[in-house]
């Protein structure tokens, strides 16, 4: 079984683990719709698929046709 020569420091392990944090997903506000949503990210609201700021799915016109 690997083990270390000699012990770690606490700096060098504090220095390694100044990375492991969470972080909050940075969030748009779409222009038409004043919804918030992930950046990058299609979004559901009312029924239709909004990506920046333009319908890509509509299934309210889909339901309704039917």
């Amino acid at each position: 079984m690997a083990h270390p020569k000699r012990r770690v420091g606490k700096t060098r392990r504090d220095k390694r683990r100044t990375h492991d944090k969470a972080v909050l997903p940075q969030l748009a506000l779409d222009p038409t719709t004043g919804e918030y949503h992930l950046y990058h990210r299609a979004h559901w609201y009312e029924g239709k698929l909004y990506y920046k700021g333009k319908v890509i799915i509509d299934k309210t016109a889909a339901e309704a046709a039917v």
